[in-house]
């Protein structure tokens, strides 16, 4: 059988997707149920464990094949935005019956539960999130059981402009590992936040972005010659340029994120045992 990235992959050696039965090994195959996040955001984790590893998130409106659900309420599936696969709290799922139209294109809105700011927010929303609008009143979008200001919304194919303006608005975020909002954000998620919302496909973790983002440079020995957006890369993380001089990244160093000069992070991180592995341009 074929090895497969078992981030990318649902399979188990007693469960696997029906669409792989002949590719990998398992005890048995399953149709998966199409089901959406119906929470602000989801945990995705390693196991079906309240304190397993947070692999990443899945926020409002997401797709997510479930392919087993236990009696302990988690669902085991694969998100449909970056293809991960993991255990999400079942309650977070409900059924995906109206296709999103929108997207929150704000840091992070609030949900009321009526067209008056006055009222207390229901719920709160991530950037990126993605709501179904039933109709507008006044300066309010009705969508998600509730009212969000339509401000914050977009189309969801509207797509920002810079890369890096988008990072910027998370600075100062606590760092998290498995994060992918305001509340808390990793390296890999902040990228894919951003490059997301600018209309750029993007993996999940850094490994596959490294991968599959952008073409490689051969940057001069100091690193002169980047550009605002390209991306440098070592073992495990990834920052993006903010000026030829500057990165913007979030990391366990200042935990959160942060704007930190090229060559102390460089030396940083050289420091603790690691080099950069690659730099990458997203756009010529």
């Amino acid at each position: 059988m074929t090895a497969f990235d078992p981030r990318l992959t649902p399979a188990r050696p007693d469960l696997a997707a029906r669409h792989l039965e002949g590719t990998v090994a398992a005890a048995r195959f399953v149709d998966g149920t199409v089901r959406a996040v119906v929470e602000s955001q989801a945990p995705v984790r390693r196991a079906p464990a309240p304190d397993a590893t947070l692999l990443t998130e899945a926020l409002m409106g997401e797709r997510v094949t479930v392919y087993e659900t236990t009696d302990e309420g988690w669902a085991w599936g694969q998100l449909h935005g970056d293809g991960y696969v993991g255990w999400l709290p079942a309650a977070a799922l409900g059924a995906a019956d109206a296709a999103p139209t929108a997207k929150v294109a704000a840091l992070r809105t609030l949900v009321f539960p009526g067209p008056d700011i006055k009222l207390p927010p229901l719920a709160t929303l991530p950037l990126g999130a993605r709501v179904a609008v039933a109709r507008h009143e006044g300066n309010f979008a009705i969508a998600t059981g509730g009212f969000l200001p339509a401000r914050h919304l977009a189309l969801l194919d509207n797509v920002e402009p810079d890369v890096v303006a988008v990072a910027e608005r998370f600075l100062g975020t606590p760092y998290l590992w498995g994060g992918k909002t305001s509340l808390g954000i990793d390296c890999s998620g902040l990228v894919q936040v951003a490059l997301t919302a600018c209309g750029i496909a993007c993996p999940r973790d850094s490994d596959m972005q490294e991968r599959a983002l952008g073409m490689s440079l051969a940057p001069a020995p100091d690193f002169a010659g980047l550009q605002r957006g390209d991306l440098v890369f070592w073992k495990g993380h990834v920052a993006l340029v903010h000026n030829p001089a500057t990165l913007i990244h979030a990391n366990a160093f200042h935990m959160a994120v942060a704007l930190e000069p090229l060559a102390e992070a460089i030396a940083r991180i050289r420091a603790a045992g690691s080099d950069v592995t690659s730099v990458k341009r997203l756009r010529p």
